[in-house]
């Protein structure tokens, strides 16, 4: 096979790959969830937390796994930044590549996507939840 027809298969399957591959939607540095404003968190299911920050934020944070011991311990939830979040969007969380969640005794667990919700859809959430946390108007400790 010459190296031009193993080129053009490589680059073709390539691209079958990356058009088959969910996009990956991050929330706008302006809507991120500031991690030094969490001041309630609640763990709906393995694979779901909601989280509010100040009065009117409100997420719905989907992972990529299941995380069955998310919420136990103290600290039960604790968001972890992206390497490039460090540098770029300190104490934030958007949903990007490489961001995590965890707590005492769960390993940190990826981040599928983070998206803002009504109040609505917060207090149905929060009605289903396994673990909860509120700390009005304490904001969360840096992981």
């Amino acid at each position: 096979m010459s190296a031009a027809l193993a080129f053009t298969l490589a680059a073709t399957a390539l691209s079958a790959f990356a058009q088959s591959a969910p996009a990956r939607n991050s929330l706008p540095y302006k809507d991120c969830i500031r991690l030094d404003q969490i001041n309630e968190w609640h763990v709906v299911d393995p694979q779901t937390v909601i989280v509010r920050t100040g009065p009117y934020q409100r997420y719905l944070v989907k992972l990529k796994a299941s995380c069955d011991k998310l919420g136990i311990g103290n600290p039960g939830v604790q968001f972890v930044p992206s390497e490039a979040d460090k540098a770029s969007a300190p104490l934030r969380i958007c949903g990007g590549v490489g961001e995590k969640v965890r707590s005492k005794i769960q390993p940190p667990c990826a981040i599928d996507s983070v998206s803002l919700i009504d109040q609505a859809a917060f207090d149905g959430y929060r009605a289903k939840a396994l673990h909860h946390s509120v700390r009005t108007q304490q904001p969360s400790k840096n992981p």
